[in-house]
């Protein structure tokens, strides 16, 4: 596997094993209080938005799958689908409540929604198909054969069959060089969840390896094709890169402008970064040893998340305010 070139990480306190997430003595707590890092809210637009803007409602999430893109939107709770070849006229598909996240897998989507205790199929067609996971589904990860799912209030990672603890507040999950990352945004910290084989029969099935802080308020990640978990810091303005087996930071990049909403481009080697404070997305190539930017956008007001297309490299953000879709052709 391909290793970037690493840049020395000071500060990030590492803990083997599991942690409670609410003790002061904490390695991975740095304040009294935990309170997860949020979107910054955005200032009204200086300046139009790049590309073309398709009217939605409050979106919360958007992916891309297959041949569609879908955006959660809050009010009224739904994922609409719209074709990638015409976006216009998207499939409606209501929901139990918001979805915070939704996940691609292959057509479908998988969109957890926490207040209903439901995880919500989503095929792409329109059609649904619904299971009940107790405890705040709020993330899905599909790593290799196993489907692994956060649930937030319970304060546990499902990995099939078995419920993984010692995460205190699993919001995020991604798979990774064949592992799971998960993400706890009130202590700003990354876990690997070990998922592969161990020797030791008393450690057999899926596991929680270490913990790092993660900057001063972590809140996005995604993995990209080098095996590493990209991680944005809202609050401190950085882009980490972190490598499992073993978990490692490998390095730290400023972005300011408060970065929030993330999406990676696998043929392109692009991260997609949105600036909340800021209305802006930026693209950086993070195929080299350091992250170098390659674009930079105006966006819709509240830029929170965005998706990319593979295929064409086309660029979907995402408002927080109702502001709408835009769509970036690069």
């Amino acid at each position: 596997m391909r290793r970037l070139a690493a840049v020395v990480l000071t500060g990030a306190a590492l803990l083997s094993g599991c942690s409670t997430g609410e003790n002061p003595a904490d390695p991975l707590q740095i304040a009294a209080t935990l309170e997860p890092a949020r979107p910054a809210v955005s200032p009204a637009q200086s300046a139009a938005p790049a590309g073309t803007v398709v009217p939605l409602g409050r979106a919360t999430s958007v992916v891309v799958a297959g041949s569609r893109v879908a955006v959660a939107v809050a009010e009224p709770p739904s994922v609409r689908l719209f074709p990638l070849d015409a976006l216009a006229d998207p499939v409606v598909v209501p929901l139990p409540g918001v979805a915070e996240k939704l996940t691609a897998v292959g057509e479908d989507v998988e969109a957890p929604v926490p207040g209903a205790g439901v995880v919500v199929t989503v095929r792409g067609d329109g059609s649904t198909a619904e299971r009940a996971v107790d405890g705040g589904p709020v993330d899905v990860a599909v790593v290799g054969d196993r489907t692994v799912v956060a649930r937030r209030d319970a304060k546990l990672v499902d990995v099939g069959d078995r419920a993984v603890t010692g995460v205190s507040s699993p919001d995020l999950v991604v798979g990774a060089d064949g592992e799971a990352v998960v993400l706890d945004r009130p202590r700003s910290a990354v876990f690997d969840l070990r998922l592969s084989a161990d020797p030791d029969p008393e450690r057999s099935g899926p596991r929680l390896g270490a913990g790092l802080r993660a900057g001063d308020g972590a809140t996005s990640m995604v993995a990209d094709r080098f095996g590493r978990v990209l991680v944005v810091d809202t609050r401190g303005g950085e882009l980490m890169a972190f490598s499992v087996n073993p978990l490692i930071m490998r390095q730290r990049y400023p972005v300011p402008g408060a970065p929030y909403g993330l999406a990676y481009d696998a043929r392109r080697d692009l991260l997609w970064v949105t600036l909340t404070e800021r209305n802006e997305v930026v693209a950086f190539d993070v195929a080299g040893g350091e992250p170098v930017e390659k674009h930079r956008f105006p966006t819709v007001r509240q830029p929170n998340a965005v998706a990319v297309d593979p295929g064409s490299g086309r660029v979907f953000v995402a408002s927080g305010d109702g502001q709408g879709m835009q769509v970036i052709g690069t």
